[in-house]
């Protein structure tokens, strides 16, 4: 079937299923094969998503696309809160709130008293590491080049307001799983005073996954915290998170679950909350509670994420990383053996889900990558990102959603093999 440049956009690859569903039915039900690479079952979820039709959609990393139920799910929630008000609010909403609270702790495996609600990983990660007691002057903290931005900043703050050394680590590339944690351990055995490290489970500039588990345990033999910034792997990565050993950590909602935007939560692991001081807004006291004050938000959309999840639940984790993954090895084998392109996370299954950046070799700075983003968009009509601070040099990141194409894989693929003799110094 030839396709048309249109239909590679917007991803409407036709399949009689996919028209079944086009109209915003509901999802397919019963025993449904939800092979990664079963087209006619992932035509119908594509289905449920208003994606523009102005470019191939490959930045989905800033947050998820809503689909339609949820979406409708949405507006109802927007009506209710603003048609009844402060009614509402001081009467049903706060139990309304609490049952959210409850079925996020379920679905993450831990405890409501472990969980708050926020408005985005960053303010999650931001209160722990700013409210982080158990630092004096004298100790260091320890970060990754793979770690968000403020998070970032976060950590060298706590050089201004805890009096302590702050250190910071460039992960292997290419990277191994050993290697990671080899890195970490190199850190660690430098600076015997490190007392806190920042961990991202989910690189969002590489797509780089770490061994969480292995390394949480590393720090804590050394007597060292860590605070994991969960922002991409929960909802793209199929885990166990009470698991992992974390006791302090990070979440978004609204990108890889595709609830609303502004819902995120900040996790505590019950024995550990008096490590973190209560909110300055807060009267001081146990609890999760004290620790985040948020004032107004959203109130719609935290509502609305029961409905998120109940979209999710009925693809599953498995399927819904399975898919993410062909996705993002259907691009990754194409252009794996161009000359002068580099893949940054490696293709061990354990390191990497669906976020991926390349580099074209010699093209190290921000400058350079937001050419090559500019090339991307300009002459192809993919849209991508260019992410900075990578220690061996900047990077363009390309991230799936459920709703890309096979064809939209191999239009991206096709773009590089174009681009890269050109762009390349």
């Amino acid at each position: 079937m030839t396709l048309r440049r249109r239909d590679i956009i917007a991803g409407a690859v036709a399949t009689p299923l996919l028209t079944a569903v086009a109209g915003g039915a509901s999802m397919p039900a019963g025993t449904v094969d939800k092979a990664p690479d079963n087209e006619a079952y992932w035509g119908t979820i594509a289905a449920q998503y208003d994606v523009t039709r102005e470019v191939i959609q490959w930045e989905n990393g800033n947050w998820g696309i809503m689909a339609r139920p949820v979406m409708a799910a949405y507006h109802r929630q927007v009506e209710r809160v603003n048609r009844e008000n402060s009614y509402y609010a001081r009467r049903g909403m706060v139990a309304d709130m609490a049952a959210v609270r409850a079925r996020v702790a379920t679905e993450l495996g831990v405890s409501a008293e472990e969980i708050i609600l926020t408005r985005n990983a960053t303010e999650a990660l931001k209160t722990l590491i700013g409210n982080y007691n158990r630092l004096r002057p004298g100790d260091s903290v320890l970060y990754a080049d793979l770690d968000y931005d403020a998070t970032q900043a976060s950590m060298r703050s706590l050089a201004r307001l805890r009096g302590v050394t702050v250190r910071r680590v460039g992960l292997p590339e290419p990277a191994t799983y050993q290697g990671v944690i080899d890195a970490y351990a190199a850190a660690f055995d430098a600076d015997p005073k490190i007392r806190l490290v920042l961990l991202t489970h989910l690189s969002h500039r590489t797509g780089l996954v770490i061994p969480l588990r292995e390394i949480v345990a590393l720090a804590r033999s050394r007597g060292i915290d860590a605070i994991v910034d969960a922002a991409h792997s929960w909802g793209q990565l199929d885990f166990d998170f009470a698991a992992q050993g974390v006791e302090f950590a990070g979440f978004n909602l609204h990108k890889w679950f595709g609830t609303p935007l502004g819902v995120g939560l900040m996790y505590i692991r019950k024995d550990r909350q008096d490590a973190i001081d209560p909110d300055m807004a807060n009267e001081p006291g146990p609890g999760i509670d004290a620790r985040l004050h948020t004032g107004v938000v959203d109130y719609a959309a935290a509502l609305t994420v029961p409905a998120a999840f109940d979209f999710q639940g009925a693809i599953g984790t498995g399927p819904r990383e399975g898919r993410l993954r062909y996705l993002r090895d259907r691009w990754v084998k194409q252009v794996r053996g161009l000359d002068g392109i580099d893949v940054l996370s490696p293709d061990d299954p354990r390191m990497h889900v669906g976020t991926t950046s390349f580099r074209i070799r010699g093209l190290t700075s921000a400058a350079d990558n937001i050419a090559v983003a500019k090339a991307l968009l300009d002459q192809h009509r993919i849209f991508t990102v260019h992410r900075t601070e990578v220690a061996k040099g900047c990077c363009v990141r390309a991230t799936p959603a459920l709703f890309v194409t096979p064809e939209q894989c191999d239009a991206l693929a096709a773009a590089l093999a174009d681009l890269v003799p050109k762009m390349r110094r």
